[in-house]
């Protein structure tokens, strides 16, 4: 008994350590992890339009290692791939959302696939936090911080 009880507190403790929480009702909810969705499609399919029309038009991106870039031209030719390079697999995993207002803020983790030029294949993964802001009705980043975790 004194067994199985532990086992079911192991368990139970480690699976609250995965839980996600969103918090905010729930069509707007879906909404946002529609649009934290699509965003990787667009990744993927180096849709740069699209990508930039993910973010609002005063949005501001934090890449790990570099400045605050802010305004449409400089988030388009970050996300923008050199040639011959493309990202072949990316995902968001959020763990919270929760939506104030006109305002939501979203954080977990992320992981990817880049294929380079040459052939070869770098994956990667990491944490992010989005600042998110409601738009003529729309879900879109207002702020996008990210860096990787080994």
């Amino acid at each position: 008994m004194k067994f199985t009880t532990t086992l079911f507190i192991l368990l139970f403790s480690y699976s609250l350590g995965f839980a996600q929480e969103y918090i905010g009702p729930k069509a707007e909810i879906d909404q946002i992890l529609e649009n934290a969705k699509n965003f990787s499609h667009y990744i993927v399919d180096a849709d740069y339009g699209m990508i930039l029309n993910a973010y609002t038009a005063d949005a501001k991106i934090f890449p790990d290692n570099t400045e605050i870039l802010t305004g449409e031209e400089a988030i388009l030719k970050y996300w923008t791939l050199p040639e011959g390079v493309s990202t072949s697999y990316h995902k968001l995993m959020p763990e919270e959302i929760k939506i104030m207002g006109d305002e939501a803020y979203d954080y977990g983790y992320y992981e990817g696939t880049t294929q380079r030029s040459d052939g070869s294949e770098s994956s990667w993964k990491g944490k992010y936090v989005v600042v998110w802001r409601k738009e003529k009705g729309e879900w879109k980043m207002y702020l996008d911080i990210w860096n990787g975790v080994k």
